[in-house]
């Protein structure tokens, strides 16, 4: 008599996220997702970077957690494996300064992600905040901006637009988007507190569309750190994001960023958002 399994296999667990703020980052102007992105990689390297490729914005990429999800591979050759990917142009460790919600200044660490390899100057001008980290393109932010006009009316009767004015409130709408807004903070923007009946739709919309649009994002305030040993420093002196003692290139002082410039570089965002803080109040 065959025996009956009982147990159906397990299926393995889902990878993790990082902490709040942390773990993976997606670089900007990303391409769509092929089946030969990482054909230019050899097969190990291939086969983790898609891997990481799948994985949720947030999601923790270290490499002790990778090694533990993706078999086949322990921590040492994870390791290495990332530090080929960085040469390769696909990831970046970042060092960046953050103001929390009740206003308090830090430093995270994070994990860029790009699926289109970047070389070494593409990365300099992203860690030197030249380059969007959160913004998404303008094409898109007004196609996400008509989507959710043109729903307005089913979430709130007394907001509803036609088509025309749909169009015409595109432009605007789409700003939000393209300045980090998600699609919950711009309906509570047009939605909440409304009076008891509104005469004209179209005007109130683009009166709050206009209102309450919130600033520009800061550029971002990055130092680039070594894929392999975390030392920071300029990214002139971290080719492939790797500092020359990883690379066995020998490092001197002159490449790495001191520890001064670095306390100096906080102290001086620590005064500018005083300064801000002191221009709002």
């Amino acid at each position: 008599m065959a025996t009956q399994q009982l147990n159906p296999a397990l299926r393995p667990p889902a990878h993790p996220m990082a902490n709040p703020g942390y773990g993976k980052r997606l670089a900007p102007s990303q391409s769509p997702r092929r089946a030969d992105d990482f054909a230019h990689l050899p097969r190990r390297e291939a086969e983790v970077a898609d891997y990481i490729d799948r994985q949720a914005e947030g999601a923790d990429i270290s490499v002790k957690t990778l090694a533990k999800h993706v078999p086949g591979y322990g921590q040492c050759a994870m390791g290495t494996i990332l530090k080929s990917l960085s040469a390769a142009g696909h990831y970046r460790r970042i060092r960046q300064c953050v103001t929390s919600e009740s206003g308090t200044n830090h430093w995270v660490w994070r994990s860029y992600w790009s699926r289109t390899a970047r070389d070494d100057a593409w990365w300099a001008r992203f860690a030197a905040g030249e380059l969007g980290a959160s913004t998404i393109p303008a094409s898109l932010a007004r196609s996400a901006a008509y989507d959710l006009l043109a729903r307005l009316g089913r979430i709130e009767a007394r907001l509803t637009l036609s088509a025309p004015e749909c169009a015409a409130l595109e432009a605007a709408a789409g700003v939000w988007f393209e300045r980090g807004a998600s699609e919950t903070q711009l309906l509570s923007a047009l939605t909440a507190g409304l009076p008891a009946h509104v005469s004209h739709p179209y005007g109130f919309v683009r009166r709050r569309l206009l209102d309450k649009l919130p600033p520009e994002p800061p550029a971002p305030r990055m130092v680039m750190e070594c894929t392999e040993c975390g030392v920071p420093g300029d990214p002139a002196s971290l080719p492939g994001g790797l500092c020359r003692a990883c690379t066995g290139a020998g490092t001197t002082a002159h490449d790495l960023l001191p520890p001064a410039r670095v306390h100096d570089h906080v102290d001086q965002l620590r005064a500018a958002l005083r300064t801000s803080e002191r221009n709002e109040t």
